[in-house]
């Protein structure tokens, strides 16, 4: 067996969740159970074949669950599984720093827009 080396915990962490359509994909989750097409609605630059490497290597890893209902035609939904739920923090965290990010680069006078905002922090 190959063993996996790691110089500091945040290797495993983006090793796990890292590049661009893992977070997005937890943060849509993160809201409740999504089937593939409410997801390619909701991150409308991913392409459906990277929306589906990605399901299926957070779904190996344990992050999130797929739930298939047999019945015709097939129905699949996903959702945070109890393991992936330990990242909430971790996204709410990310998404209000994104969120600050966007406030700051905004005053400094560059056209940005969020389309969905989901964590203000109004303080």
């Amino acid at each position: 067996m190959e063993v996996t080396e790691y110089n500091i915990g945040v290797e495993a962490t983006i090793d796990v969740i890292g590049g661009k359509w893992k977070p997005v994909i937890l943060c849509h989750l993160k809201h409740g159970t999504m089937r593939t097409s409410e997801l390619k609605k909701a991150i409308p630059h991913i392409t459906q074949k990277m929306l589906t490497q990605q399901l299926r290597e957070l779904e190996k890893d344990g992050i999130i669950n797929r739930i298939v209902y047999q019945q015709v035609p097939p129905k699949v939904e996903y959702e945070i599984s109890e393991y992936g739920s330990s990242l909430n923090d971790l996204l709410e965290h990310l998404c209000k720093w994104g969120e600050f990010h966007i406030k700051k680069r905004k005053e400094d006078g560059e056209l940005i827009e969020l389309d969905s905002v989901e964590f203000i922090d109004q303080a």
